[in-house]
C-alpha cells in the first residue's frame, strides 16, 4: 500500500520547484523574502543542539513513488552534509519514520485523508540509504505529522538536554512544521532550514516558512548554522 499523496494532488503533475543544483539561490531568495518577518534570529548552541531528520525514506524520495516528494531529493546533499557535521561534532542526530500498520489500526482520520498508507515495515517504509541511522542513534516511529504527538521524542531531548533543535527533512509543511511548531510548544528554541526542508510545491514551502518565521522558529540556512555548530561545539579528545 502507498501513503500520503494528497487525492487531489495525486491527479496533478507537478514539476519540480526546486533541485539539488538550484536550492542555494532560491533558498536565499527565500530567506529575502521571508526578512521582515524572521527577526529571532539566535545563535546555535552546539552544545544543547541536536539534529532532527524528519521522514527522509524512500516513500517520498522514490521518484516511482505516487508520493515522490521533489524537495525531498533536491535537499538530500544537505542533510547528507548535516548528518555529517552533527556526528562529527558528537551531538545527537534523531530521525523518524511516518509509518502505519498494514490493518490500518493506527490511521484513523488520516486514513480518510490520504489514498494511502506508508506501512511499517515496507522498503518504501526505509530511511534513504545515503542517511542511514548508526545503531546508536534514535529513530522515531510516528503515525501523525508532528514527531511529538504520541512518540517518546521529548523525553529522548529532555533526557539528552538538548535547547536547540535544528530540523531538516519532509514536508516542509506537514510534518516539519507541525513539529516545529510543537518543539516551541515545549520550550525548544527552533532552528528550521529553508534549504534543509522540502516539500511538493514552492508556493507550499515559502508559506511554511514565512509563518514559521513569524511565530515560531529562526528560519535559516546550512551556511548559516553549520559554523555556530563548530564554533559552539567543544572538542573532545
Amino acid at each position: 500500500m502507498q501513503e500520503p499523496g494528497h487525492r487531489h494532488q495525486r491527479r496533478l503533475t507537478v514539476e519540480p520547484y526546486v533541485t539539488e543544483n538550484t536550492i542555494h539561490n532560491k533558498a536565499m531568495r527565500w530567506l529575502e523574502q521571508i526578512s521582515p518577518f524572521n527577526q529571532h534570529e539566535m545563535t546555535l548552541n552546539g552544545e544543547k543542539s541536536a539534529l532532527l531528520v524528519i521522514d527522509m525514506q524512500q516513500f517520498f524520495l522514490d521518484p516511482a513513488s505516487p508520493t515522490f516528494t521533489c524537495g525531498g531529493l533536491a535537499i538530500l546533499p544537505i542533510v547528507k552534509e548535516l548528518v555529517a557535521a552533527f556526528r562529527d561534532a558528537d551531538r545527537p542526530v534523531i530521525f523518524t519514520r511516518h509509518v502505519h500498520h498494514p490493518d490500518h489500526l493506527d490511521s484513523g482520520i488520516m486514513g480518510w485523508w490520504w489514498e494511502g498508507m506508508c506501512v511499517e515495515g515496507t522498503p518504501e517504509s526505509e530511511i534513504h540509504p545515503e542517511l542511514a541511522p548508526l545503531p546508536q542513534e534514535k529513530v522515531v516511529s510516528k503515525h501523525r505529522y508532528s514527531a511529538f504527538y504520541n512518540t517518546d521524542l521529548e523525553t529522548v531531548l529532555r533526557c539528552l538536554k538538548v535547547e536547540d533543535l535544528v530540523i531538516t527533512g519532509v514536508m516542509t509543511n506537514l510534518c516539519c512544521e507541525s513539529t516545529a511548531r510543537d518543539a516551541y510548544y515545549r520550550d525548544f528554541r527552533v532552528f528550521f532550514l529553508a534549504d534543509g526542508t522540502g516539500t511538493v510545491t514552492e508556493d507550499m514551502h515559502l508559506a511554511s516558512l514565512l509563518n514559521l518565521a513569524f511565530g515560531f522558529a529562526s528560519v535559516t540556512s546550512r551556511e548559516v548554522m553549520l559554523p555556530q555548530l563548530q564554533a559552539n561545539t567543544p572538542v573532545t579528545a
